[in-house]
């Protein structure tokens, strides 16, 4: 048997701080691969489960310049043959020992929920299960390597624990909202089950959320597409006519998102803003589309058109209502069950401040999200091809058929259809294809056409 390693959790963060300058834009989570990185500053580093192995909880600060964002990471260490994770996962070394990112290790990452279990407190580190949940412990997890911005490990078939790669102070809306809607009996969450809080400059911090795992259910985005590709190598049909159609599923998620809001409604409470707030919303819409537009030329023939039409929201009757939401609403955010759609990961935008965050807004905003969505769905099969004018046109007949379903469900729930609040659902819509731009320009530049024909499209829709 190995001896236990003798170094402190403290070595263990200095020796990562200085790796991961090289190591951090490999990482699908990492959300600043555009930037440079120009320090790792060491925050807090806690022992999770003491000897060899070794699993030591790091928060870093990484600096970019002028920007700089604190991250979590999970950091297994080991004597002996490194488990079974992906050669991504390895930072560098410790004496003889092999330094590595722990959420692939099953034997480790079990340690995190048989801490939440325990009610265990650990540094600045709080493990908690909810009022009345009943959670299970010694069970193995792997993680979902789908996710982008977090990492979410599955313990067995029962829970899954999603660890907030970046972390900020204040009120995790995540955590929050969902205890919110099951306060009121939301059927279209998964169940919170705990928790994992820190703290981070004297504030604190969510690090972690254990939910109830569905096994069974199946993935929005993964169900429109496989709905497109049907419908695109059927060249005669018509979107509704086929097996795969997706418009009744469309329609059920539109009446699902009505119900989530007047839940949230419910349990938190509505608003009504006035001028004030409505000129801030432009603002924040122009100030947005300024700085994507310096950093993606592709985008400036269309600025004075879009500046045109966020500028039609000041001129909105007010007061106008707005409450909690979910912020970052879009198809890969859903999965469908045996008993209807389930809305996850109400953390809103990753790129915004958790100030932006936490701001009520307007009910719109996630129909504007699920939108766009259909035109991303619609447009995939098309990104890396030559241009076909048929083909984009087809896809179009897609998204506007599911569009118009979403928005039909919506409406029967919500008493009111969206699209009668036509400038305000343009201008979101429209304001969220720029976020997109400017995301897809930093890490995804083949995708950048989805959102810039998306944004032609609207606008030559308003100019009509």
């Amino acid at each position: 048997m190995s001896e236990p390693l003798t170094t402190s959790a403290d070595d263990v963060l200095t020796v990562v701080a200085e790796a991961l300058p090289a190591w951090l834009p490999s990482q699908r989570w990492f959300g600043g691969k555009h930037r440079e990185i120009t320090g790792v500053r060491p925050v807090a580093a806690t022992t999770l489960l003491d000897g060899d192995p070794l699993l030591v909880h790091l928060v870093v600060d990484v600096e970019q310049g002028d920007h700089s964002s604190v991250y979590q990471l999970l950091v297994g260490s080991r004597r002996d043959q490194l488990p079974d994770v992906a050669a991504s996962a390895s930072i560098g070394a410790l004496g003889e020992h092999t330094l590595y990112e722990a959420s692939g290790d099953a034997d480790l990452t079990a340690t995190l929920l048989d801490l939440v279990v325990d009610g265990a407190d650990l540094g600045d580190l709080s493990f908690r299960t909810e009022p009345g949940a009943e959670v299970e412990k010694g069970l193995r997890a792997h993680p979902i390597t789908s996710e982008q911005s977090n990492t979410s490990l599955v313990y067995g078939q029962q829970y899954i624990l999603k660890l907030f790669r970046k972390l900020v102070t204040g009120d995790n809306p995540d955590l929050r909202l969902h205890r919110a809607l099951r306060e009121v009996g939301c059927t279209h969450i998964a169940e919170p089950l705990g928790s994992v809080t820190g703290t981070l400059d004297g504030e604190p911090a969510t690090i972690a959320l254990l939910q109830r795992f569905l096994p069974d259910a199946a993935d929005g985005w993964v169900m429109a597409t496989t709905s497109v590709r049907d419908f695109m190598a059927d060249p005669g049909s018509d979107p509704g006519e086929l097996g795969g159609d997706f418009g009744g599923e469309a329609e059920r998620l539109g009446a699902a998102i009505a119900t989530v809001h007047a839940d949230l409604d419910r349990a938190l409470g509505t608003e009504s803003v006035g001028q004030d707030d409505l000129d801030a919303t432009v603002s924040a819409m122009a100030e947005r589309l300024a700085r994507v537009a310096a950093e993606v030329p592709e985008l400036a023939d269309h600025v004075p058109a879009l500046e045109q039409i966020f500028q039609q929201v000041a001129d909105l009757p007010t007061p106008l209502d707005v409450q909690n939401v979910h912020g970052d609403l879009h198809l890969g955010q859903v999965l469908r069950t045996l008993s209807g759609w389930i809305v996850l990961d109400f953390e809103g935008e990753p790129a915004a401040s958790i100030t932006e965050r936490q701001e009520l807004r307007s009910t719109l905003r996630d129909v504007a999200g699920v939108l766009r969505s259909f035109d991303y769905a619609a447009q995939q099969m098309l990104v890396g091809e030559e241009p076909d004018e048929s083909m984009a046109e087809r896809a179009m007949v897609w998204a506007e058929h599911n569009r118009s379903a979403f928005c039909d469900g919506y409406a029967a729930v919500a008493g009111s259809d969206p699209r009668d609040q036509e400038v305000l659902l343009r201008a979101l819509e429209l304001d969220k294809a720029v976020y997109e731009v400017g995301y897809e320009h930093a890490n995804r530049p083949d995708w950048l056409g989805v959102p810039l024909a998306s944004i032609a499209r609207l606008v030559s829709q308003e100019d009509s």
